[in-house]
């Protein structure tokens, strides 16, 4: 599976992902730059699929990845779940903004569907 590095080393990569995968959890949205966004949403998507399979393991899963975020991944489990029940896929959308001013990086919003 090909994946974007950022520029960062692995451990702070994966709290990046992490925490803007939280974000869009809580506020159903967030922005960022393109990169980070296309990586970010991959996140999105496996942890609403694992909220729609409901098991143990898929909610262990989700904690590791989460940081052991139990509200987070409550909110996975008990809402975004049933409210994706019928969608087979593609929970999130990207909206193209605007260049950052300090070094032209092209700013998105992404959110839930």
């Amino acid at each position: 599976m090909k994946y974007r590095k950022l520029g960062r080393e692995t451990r702070i990569r994966r709290s990046i992902l992490a925490g803007l995968t939280k974000d869009v959890i809580n506020n159903g949205y967030v922005i960022t730059t393109e990169s980070r966004a296309k990586e970010v949403r991959k996140f999105v998507d496996k942890m609403i699929t694992y909220g729609k399979n409901g098991t143990l393991v898929s909610r262990r899963k989700a904690l590791a990845f989460l940081h052991n975020d139990k509200d987070v991944v409550t909110k996975v489990f008990n809402e975004l779940a049933k409210r994706y029940e019928t969608r087979d896929g593609g929970y999130t959308r990207i909206i193209k903004l605007k260049e950052r001013r300090g070094d032209d990086a092209l700013e998105v919003k992404l959110e839930l569907v």
